[in-house]
């Protein structure tokens, strides 16, 4: 596994320099609580491998990295937490370590993600969607339009 020397709390983590409480791991990813949790039982699924952004994940690894924030999504409702909902939120920081906040939501917490956003007219979004599936289909193969 490549580590960064510049301080890298995650690759810290990965070699087990740092203090931590781990999850879960393998040789790929590991499953750790949040430091600065937002809510008991915010937890971190981080790619090991550092400077992994989502562009520079294989499609098995993509799918392992929300597969799992899926499976601690669902044991953050089965344990002690009883939790009433669960967020998921995709860090895609390039340089750093692809991961996924999970957060488990309780009726009485003050946990918002607050954006004013103004409405966009539909001509801009359709030309949005028109560049991005563009760009998808370069990626693989081409996606249908339904509906």
């Amino acid at each position: 596994m490549e580590h960064s020397g510049d301080g890298c709390v995650f690759c810290e983590v990965a070699s087990g320099t740092a203090e931590v409480s781990l999850v879960w791991q393998d040789d790929g990813l590991m499953v750790v609580m949040d430091s600065h949790p937002v809510n008991p039982g915010h937890t971190l699924v981080v790619v090991r491998r550092h400077g992994s952004s989502l562009e520079d994940l294989d499609d098995q690894l993509g799918a392992r990295l929300w597969c799992t924030a899926r499976r601690v999504a669902r044991g953050l409702r089965r344990c002690g937490l009883r939790c009433d909902a669960v967020n998921m939120l995709l860090e895609d920081v390039e340089g750093s370590h692809a991961h996924m906040h999970v957060f488990p939501r309780f009726a009485d917490d003050d946990f918002v993600i607050d954006a004013d956003c103004e409405p966009r007219e539909r001509r801009l979004l359709d030309r949005e969607a028109w560049l991005l599936r563009e760009a998808m289909s370069s990626i693989g193969p081409r996606l249908p339009i339904r509906g």
